[in-house]
């Protein structure tokens, strides 16, 4: 399910596809084609009883089993504070406001008919509402507010501009609070999804779909740690850095 080679072509069952590769489960539910119970049609056959062009299916398929690495190797720190903000506005946001809702949506249809089953779906749903309640407004504020504030403090370090001290005592507590408070909510929530999925590993015998649901769960973990990392860990302390310099001149 997470991850294994599997050689993709118009006479693979989709059912076998997916449970190869969750990711290939986007491109079947895009196009209307059943995967879990109802997924044992070759591709082909499967997109001909929806009307829709197997080649056309199979290319998004094969792009979706691509996976993109970003090397460890990678010093961050070194990186400039507005390529820092442009990456995490492209590559994290810009993913989390994708993922957030599609997840959620697949995350609700399943529990329907499925809580009775699995009575921990219930909280998990709950936990999962928060989460959304708590990171689309975040990024919204962060694209508004806070990354523009630390551009401003950035640029106004770089060319030793006079108002600057000002500019930084007028906004650096509430934006500061604002940051801390939001990732340790997010935080906390991600660690009670944690414990509700056991850590992302379904029971034994479950279905295809059950294992896509929790499968999205853990790339949506992974990428939030990588997000909350290189904000917490490497764009907010440099930004303060900045302030305290300014400040301190």
């Amino acid at each position: 399910m997470f991850l294994k080679t599997v050689e993709i072509n118009n006479k693979s069952l989709v059912a076998y596809i997916v449970a190869q590769d969750y990711r290939t489960a986007d491109v079947f539910r895009r196009h209307g084609i059943g995967y879990c119970c109802g997924g044992n049609w070759p591709v082909d056959i499967a997109c001909q009883m929806q009307g829709v062009d197997a080649d056309k299916v199979q290319a998004e398929l094969e792009a979706a089993v691509r996976t993109i690495h970003v090397s460890n190797q990678l010093d961050f720190a070194d990186w400039d504070i507005d390529f820092l903000i442009n990456y995490l506005i492209n590559i994290h946001h810009r993913y989390i406001k994708k993922a957030l809702p599609e997840t959620q949506q697949l995350l609700n249809d399943f529990a329907r008919e499925h809580i009775k089953k699995f009575p921990y779906l219930e909280e998990l749903e709950k936990q999962f509402d928060l989460l959304v309640k708590q990171l689309l407004p975040s990024v919204k504020q962060e694209e508004e507010i806070i990354f523009p504030y630390i551009r401003q403090v950035a640029y106004a370090h770089k060319h030793k501009e006079p108002h600057a001290a000002l500019f930084i005592r007028t906004l650096r507590k509430p934006v500061e609070k604002t940051i801390y408070k939001g990732h340790e909510t997010v935080t906390d929530i991600i660690l009670s999804i944690r414990k509700l999925t056991n850590t992302y590993n379904t029971p034994d015998n479950v279905c295809i779909n059950h294992k896509v649901v929790i499968a999205k769960l853990k790339e949506l973990d992974n990428d939030l740690m990588q997000h909350l990392y290189l904000e917490q860990s490497v764009l907010f302390p440099r930004a303060m850095a900045i302030e305290k310099e300014i400040l301190d001149i």
